[in-house]
């Protein structure tokens, strides 16, 4: 279902190398969390969600609606990212080795790359990781301690990229979870041409990924409680779940 673009093995990551990667769809991946090895992975069928075609389930609503999980934005990235890269009893490995979590760290401080997270109290439980480039988001990894912590990141994730006007959701590859909320796989040359839309604009053919600017607006969701407490006449605060499901009723 795809196929490895070559070795990273003796190149190191950069922010640049990653972004003119993305750019062209292209992504790295490892095959153990201890490898020094990187390869580069162009899926023949890449799983995209439809940001018009959510599904959210009545249970999901119903969860997110009473807040079940305090969540948050970009506040503990490094945190998700190597809990995403934790061993666990049905995935005794992972493919975030150190130089792909290393190199996402700077991209994040270079307000690229973010994270939801989900909180049950002041233990985090579960989110996930991507990065932003244009108006596509490229989801990296999910990560769950908790029933639905990662579902719950997912429908905030979605909230978050309508709000800011993003255009692209990339999954890169399909599993029965993200099926079950929508995701769709789609050939390459489709993906690609989804892919030039997101960026158009944005990534000039041939230009450095220091020209790269960001059109998506991530943090448009935060900006949005203010407009919703002047809405309803109260103090204006941050956003809650059941604002979430309100925004995105009209596509359940």
């Amino acid at each position: 279902m795809s196929r490895r673009a070559g070795s990273g093995a003796t190149e190191r990551l950069t922010p640049h190398l990653v972004l003119g990667a993305y750019a062209v769809g292209v992504f790295p991946m490892a095959d153990t969390r201890d490898t020094e090895h990187v390869y580069w992975v162009e899926p023949r069928k890449r799983a995209i969600l439809p940001l018009d075609g959510f599904h959210l389930s009545r249970s999901l609503r119903k969860t997110v609606a009473k807040d079940r999980f305090r969540v948050t934005a970009d506040t503990a990235f490094e945190s998700i990212i190597r809990l995403c890269a934790e061993s666990v009893e049905d995935r005794p490995e992972t493919w975030i080795n150190y130089a792909i979590e290393r190199v996402f760290i700077d991209l994040f401080d270079m307000g690229f790359a973010h994270s939801i997270e989900c909180w049950d109290g002041d233990e985090l439980v579960g989110g996930l990781y991507g990065l932003s480039l244009g108006r596509a988001f490229f989801g990296e990894s999910m990560v769950s301690r908790r029933t639905d912590a990662s579902k719950v990141a997912l429908v905030w994730l979605i909230a978050r990229l309508r709000a800011g006007g993003y255009s692209l959701l990339d999954c890169q590859f399909q599993t029965p979870h993200l099926s079950t909320m929508g995701a769709v796989e789609i050939g390459r040359d489709d993906y690609v041409a989804l892919l030039s839309d997101a960026l158009a604009g944005v990534v000039a053919p041939g230009a450095s990924a220091s020209g790269v600017s960001v059109p998506g607006d991530f943090a448009a969701l935060d900006r949005l409680g203010a407009v919703l407490g002047v809405a309803a006449g109260t103090v204006s605060g941050p956003v809650s779940g059941q604002d979430i499901v309100q925004l995105l009723a009209q596509t359940s």
